[in-house]
């Protein structure tokens, strides 16, 4: 059985890997890590990618074995599952603050009249960001526009 010690230090360390494309952001508060364990052979840790095709992958997988290798000194195996999948819900309450301070939209959570998702604005707080372009510049986000103080604005995209 783990040692809930060692789970707890290791997800402090992971705290250190961020996000790429939001470095305001770790791996931890965007709700990637299923599971760190330690064993004989090291240390494992399985991932869930925010979006299956996401480019950082392999750059997230090295910055994870980096940290923990200079923590631990023992080999680290890193894993990339889909199941259980990732989904906006598992950002933290943290994650959606840095998010927001970064000023990208955390994953909208409600919808309007018409069944669309309507964003809080990262500049102004209002909940009136309506989906300009569902493409935004990662798979992950798109462009959202504030009727209420006019900017466009990135958001994470809800799953």
């Amino acid at each position: 059985m783990a040692d809930p010690a060692d789970t707890k230090a290791l997800l402090d360390v992971l705290q250190e890997v961020k996000d790429p494309e939001i470095p305001e952001v770790s791996i931890v508060e965007l709700g990637m890590v299923n599971r760190v364990s330690v064993g004989e052979s090291g240390v494992r840790v399985e991932l869930t990618p925010t979006f299956v095709g996401c480019p950082a992958l392999d750059l997230i997988a090295e910055q994870v074995e980096k940290v923990l290798t200079r923590e631990r000194g023992d080999p680290v195996e890193v894993d990339f599952v889909m199941n259980p999948p990732w989904t906006s819900e598992r950002i933290t309450p943290e994650g959606r603050k840095k998010l927001k301070d970064f000023g990208i939209a955390p994953p909208p959570v409600t919808r309007n009249e018409s069944g669309d998702i309507v964003a809080d604005c990262p500049f102004c707080g209002a909940g009136e960001g309506e989906i300009l372009n569902l493409f935004g510049p990662t798979a992950c986000r798109s462009i959202f526009y504030c009727q209420n103080c006019r900017q466009p604005f990135e958001g994470m995209k809800p799953v």
